[in-house]
């Protein structure tokens, strides 16, 4: 049985209960333009993932796309997810509405520390959620990270790297 706290310190990455509405729509449609179709080649893949994100830099290697997409026995490339997060009667749309209001009720109560860290360019947490969620929960603190849209790790892994570094080095401190 596990003995003390579950969680010591909590990490948020692009991520709040309160939520752009646009922005969750632009993300799950780009997510579900390919999801039964899926890509022919991981190059494919990446053009699509250009269209979507043009002011990101292209990646010089395609294997940490390779991550992010499972070969199908078809020979197509597919997300790395299960379509159900999305599509069907229990997707993650289903109550969000009543889960936010949930979720935010209870910050209040959540006593460990915790990070948000928020790319700039974000199309999801805006900085006012980023506010909002510092302000209900009371031992939380939060970071922009320039240059950096949702995808805070992939499009700035150093900046975002470096924050979680130093929040967890000033966490063991305390």
């Amino acid at each position: 049985m596990h003995e003390g706290p579950l969680l010591e310190a909590l990490v948020l990455v692009d991520i709040t209960p309160r939520l752009e509405r646009s922005g969750v729509d632009r993300i799950q449609g780009f997510m579900g333009a390919r999801m039964e179709e899926g890509f022919a080649s991981l190059e494919e893949a990446a053009d699509a993932i250009a269209a979507y994100l043009p002011n990101r830099a292209p990646p010089r290697s395609l294997e940490g796309l390779r991550k992010n997409l499972r070969l199908d026995p078809d020979g197509r490339y597919r997300w790395h997810w299960d379509p159900a997060f999305i599509k069907g009667d229990r997707s993650i749309n289903h109550g969000a509405e009543d889960l936010m209001q949930e979720l935010m009720s209870g910050l209040p109560q959540l006593k460990l520390p915790v990070l948000l860290v928020r790319g700039v360019r974000s199309e999801l947490v805006r900085e006012a959620h980023a506010r909002e969620f510092v302000s209900l929960t009371p031992s939380a603190s939060y970071v922009d990270v320039g240059g950096a849209g949702h995808m805070v790790a992939g499009d700035r892994n150093d900046v975002f790297a470096d924050e979680v570094l130093k929040f967890l080095d000033c966490d063991q401190a305390a």
